[in-house]
């Protein structure tokens, strides 16, 4: 059955024509599909970032094939695959971008090598897969084309490593998952992590060369105008924020980083 939408998702950014050419190749084969961008602001080559952001979004959206490009392995021997989720299509490389978002649709039923020439453009760049082979993909899905189709089955998709957290009594240290527009730092530990290390209250967080007080709350504003707060964010991840401005810039931290986070000595 045809679909309406597909969703964009890279790290191709917005200076260069990298968007708009894909945007292109899915107009010309199928005109009457929507395509709804995600983000083109990927941090180059974060493909955890890139993962998070698309498995946080695809929820939300109308049902799609996901389109998602953050490929530093272009032209080398890395697949491209279309991942077939309970409830949407993925396409991309094969390098573990697509899995947390397959598995946020009711996870992976199968997966399919984009092999078909067919379905690619005639003429194939070794550096943009974004515009000849996924994108392309993408329309023709959209259109109805059955996934079986672009080649032969792959049950051996990559899978990203765990984000690293560890959780030790007064003590929680976990990967730095993405920064947002706004400079809040999410991290792959969660509330429950928080509650295991028994940690509330006022926190001391750092990074590799800087540290800060925070206070464990509910949102921006349970702190004044320029100080940090520990909260949940909406994907129900730990973030630190600071109200009205960067917990980005303060910390020096960004996506693949570590964060610590201990009871501040003023409360011990």
């Amino acid at each position: 059955m045809p679909i309406h939408c597909v969703s964009f998702t890279t790290d191709y950014g917005l200076r260069d024509g990298f968007v708009a050419a894909c945007h292109g190749v899915i107009a010309r084969i199928a005109p009457s599909v929507r395509v709804i961008d995600v983000s083109h602001e990927i941090p180059p080559q974060q493909v955890r970032t890139g993962a998070e952001v698309l498995a946080q979004t695809a929820p939300y959206l109308p049902e799609s094939v996901h389109l998602a490009v953050v490929d530093p392995g272009v032209g080398t021997a890395r697949r491209g695959v279309v991942v077939v989720a309970e409830r949407g299509m993925l396409v991309g490389p094969d390098n573990g971008l697509l899995i947390p978002a397959a598995e946020t649709l009711s996870g992976v039923i199968a997966a399919y090598e984009l092999a078909a020439p067919e379905y690619h453009l005639p003429v194939t760049s070794s550096t943009f897969h974004g515009r000849d082979v996924f994108a392309p993909a993408a329309a023709h899905l959209a259109l109805g084309v059955a996934p079986e189709e672009f080649g032969p089955r792959v049950d051996d998709l990559v899978r990203l490593p765990d984000p690293f957290v560890a959780v030790f009594p007064g003590k929680l240290v976990a990967e730095v998952l993405t920064v947002d527009h706004f400079g809040n730092v999410q991290l792959a530990a969660s509330p429950a992590d928080l509650e295991l290390a028994g940690l509330s209250g006022t926190v001391s967080v750092s990074s590799e060369h800087v540290l800060v007080k925070a206070l464990v709350g509910d949102t921006f504003g349970t702190v004044p105008p320029g100080r940090n707060v520990l909260y949940t964010d909406s994907a129900g991840r730990l973030a630190v924020a600071v109200n009205g401005g960067s917990a980005s810039d303060v910390l020096g931290l960004g996506p693949a980083q570590e964060c610590t986070i201990t009871s501040s000595p003023t409360d011990t």
